[in-house]
């Protein structure tokens, strides 16, 4: 059975002209897996804790990950490489509808940007205190702080993604994605602008771990992602590599 599924995948890698897309598509699949995985059972740094913590129990806070952390956000580092791959995916469809491909090209750069705030600042600052445990406790807190604020509070590159491929959606002719995918854009948008509040609150519905700043954004963030991924692999089957409108999927 091992033997024929290498087989179908090696027929497939030689042979299908979707191989690209299909790659991008497993590899979007694998890291918002792998980036649940880490985020919440290795590092455990989601759910965020309360941004009220003292001195003290900030320092207990790192030396309780103190593992986890470090091997945790080195392989986020590794693997954050994919979202290259990724963004040109997102891309690609857009590139695919009959819009300018200025939205593409914008969306591939807010995108590449928003890697920094989406997870790269806040591992090398939970890194950073987790690698020397005995810093001043003072310090310890203005990483901790740094680091679920730049993960929390810095919405806006996702923000401004979301409302372009809401655009992007709305105006093309080539039926890539259901209009209603657009809405859900805007609502996924919306929720980045709720996040602001996280500068100001250290408890309750607005702060960082609050249940408006966090728990109802991860809600909409999940069923976003599972959405897109879905339809983007309805996108890969339907594809026909044409410039107009693309067909319904054979059933």
């Amino acid at each position: 059975m091992t033997g024929a599924l290498l087989r179908k995948i090696a027929w497939h890698w030689r042979h299908d002209e979707k191989r690209e897309l299909w790659i991008g598509w497993w590899t979007l699949v694998v890291f918002y897996n792998l980036y649940g995985l880490l985020f919440f059972a290795v590092a455990r740094t989601q759910p965020p804790p309360q941004p009220s913590l003292g001195h003290a129990e900030i320092v207990e806070w790192f030396a309780a990950r103190h593992h986890g952390l470090i091997y945790g956000y080195a392989v986020v580092f590794i693997v954050g490489g994919a979202t290259a791959i990724m963004n040109a995916t997102l891309a690609y469809t857009m590139r695919r509808m009959s819009v300018s491909r200025a939205f593409a090209y914008s969306y591939l750069v807010i995108y590449a940007l928003a890697t920094l705030p989406g997870m790269l600042i806040m591992g090398v600052a939970c890194t950073v205190g987790a690698m020397r445990p005995d810093r001043d406790p003072e310090l310890m807190s203005w990483l901790y702080d740094f680091a679920f604020l730049s993960f929390e509070g810095t919405m806006g590159v996702f923000l401004i993604g979301s409302l372009v491929w809401m655009l992007a959606v709305l105006l093309d002719e080539n039926r890539v994605f259901p209009k209603w995918f657009a809405y859900l854009n805007l609502c996924n948008a919306l929720t980045e602008v709720v996040v602001a509040p996280a500068w100001i609150f250290k408890s309750g519905a607005f702060a960082w771990d609050g249940t408006i700043a966090w728990w109802i954004n991860m809600v909409v963030f999940v069923t976003y992602t599972a959405v897109f991924l879905t339809l983007l692999r309805r996108l890969i089957l339907r594809e026909d590599f044409g410039t107009g409108p693309l067909p319904d999927l054979a059933r």
